[in-house]
């Protein structure tokens, strides 16, 4: 699924009253099945992008345009729709449920989306590696198999759109290409179009396309 920004701004009001400026996007734009790194450091305005293009966040003016659906038009109800229906998120922390096992917090990434399907679920996990772990709880698990359960809870939905947050910052070194190469290719295997911010050279040299944020937000970076 493609995703277009089309002279998206975004500004917060800070304490004393005044605008501060976070995005100024003219345009961007990932095409379908396309895979693209995105580097963005602290202050840069990368989470506000990531929560304007999956509606989290509605920009102050411009269009966000995934899969042919102007985002922005939407009300707040069918943008959580429209989010949960066709957009996978992956955070730097994984939000898992403790008191749930592994299949079970991939289970749980379906229940918005009305797509519920144990048998999908088992087939994620055996994706990314973990058929044995199914039935653990996160606290039996190492970080990069939390990690590997998020990118499967992040599928369960059916996304046409992947977004990752800084998907490696929480695994050692050893992990960090494994969870890229398998992010990678469960995308691939999909057919779900990546967009992974990241602030790391080696995670976005692994990509064939990579962009700076700062190149095409047209702000002063505040760090």
């Amino acid at each position: 699924m493609s995703l277009e920004l089309v002279d998206v701004r975004k500004s917060y009001r800070e304490p004393g009253g005044a605008l501060l400026p976070v995005l100024n996007v003219p345009h961007f734009k990932v095409n379908e099945g396309e895979q693209v790194a995105l580097i963005g450091q602290s202050g840069g305005g990368k989470t506000t992008l990531l929560n304007v293009i999956s509606g989290i966040t509605r920009p102050d003016s411009g269009k966000v345009i995934v899969g042919g659906v102007n985002v922005t038009e939407l009300p707040e109800p069918a943008r959580d729709r429209f989010r949960a229906e066709r957009i996978g998120i992956i955070f730097q922390t994984f939000h898992l449920l403790p008191a749930f096992t592994a299949i079970e917090n991939v289970m749980l990434g379906m229940a918005f989306s009305g797509k519920q399907s144990r048998s999908y679920a088992e087939e994620l996990i055996e994706l990314v590696g973990l058929k044995s772990r199914m039935n653990h709880k996160p606290g039996q698990l190492s970080v990069g198999e939390q990690q590997r359960v998020s990118v499967a809870r992040a599928l369960a939905s059916r996304p046409r759109l992947m977004l990752a947050d800084e998907p490696t910052a929480s695994v050692d070194l050893a992990n960090q290409d494994n969870i890229l190469m398998l992010l990678r290719e469960a995308c691939r295997e999909k057919n779900v179009s990546l967009l992974l911010v990241t602030h790391s050279k080696d995670v976005s040299s692994q990509f064939e396309r990579i962009e700076k944020l700062s190149e095409f937000n047209q702000i002063e970076v505040h760090a």
